[in-house]
């Protein structure tokens, strides 16, 4: 599954809830929720579930008789957990890869199922600024046999992602790099 987290944590069950978790903290998944996308039994997924939130991982807020769970982006290691979620992901790759090789990137968006911290196997990027797409399809091919995962990428000018807002706000996603900052957030 997730090299780099197998040898640290011995639960794949606990894996899959950090990486759906901590991919973007700002989504929030109930028991049930989790117990039917990661196919596990809702007793196993509560007690992951507390012990996750015991160690100070997971906060949890109650709506009406609903627990919502979601990263603890207090944590003293948030940000290391965060990082190697994003790198077991291939995150690290992919914005590595397009920043040093695509023209003038604006700004990297992760939308849609991976924005929810959900690994389906298929990766959507929103890519901002002027892009060359002769380098962008061959970076893709590339990256794709090099993290095991399909990437899907729509590529916009300013003008064009401006436009597109209406319809993103409504869709999860997370920066994944901006130009203004001249640092991938990991």
């Amino acid at each position: 599954m997730t090299p780099v987290l197998d040898g640290l944590i011995t639960s794949k069950t606990r894996i899959r809830i950090l990486m759906r978790l901590f991919l973007n903290p700002t989504q929030k998944a109930y028991l049930r929720e989790l117990s039917n996308e990661l196919s596990v039994s809702s007793g196993l997924m509560s007690e992951e579930l507390k012990h996750l939130s015991n160690a100070g991982l997971l906060s949890k807020d109650r709506e009406g008789r609903q627990i919502n769970y979601q990263a603890n982006t207090a944590h003293p290691l948030f940000p290391e957990l965060q990082s190697m979620v994003r790198k077991a992901l291939g995150m690290d790759r992919i914005i590595d890869s397009i920043v040093e090789r695509l023209g003038d990137l604006k700004q990297a968006w992760l939308i849609d199922d991976y924005a929810e911290g959900k690994d389906t196997g298929l990766i959507d990027l929103v890519l901002v600024g002027d892009i060359d797409q002769t380098h962008l399809a061959d970076l893709t091919k590339k990256t794709e046999r090099y993290i095991d995962r399909k990437i899907r990428s729509l590529a916009v000018s300013e003008e064009e992602f401006s436009a597109l807002q209406p319809t993103l706000a409504t869709r999860s996603k997370v920066l994944l790099w901006s130009s203004n900052t001249n640092a991938v957030e990991r």
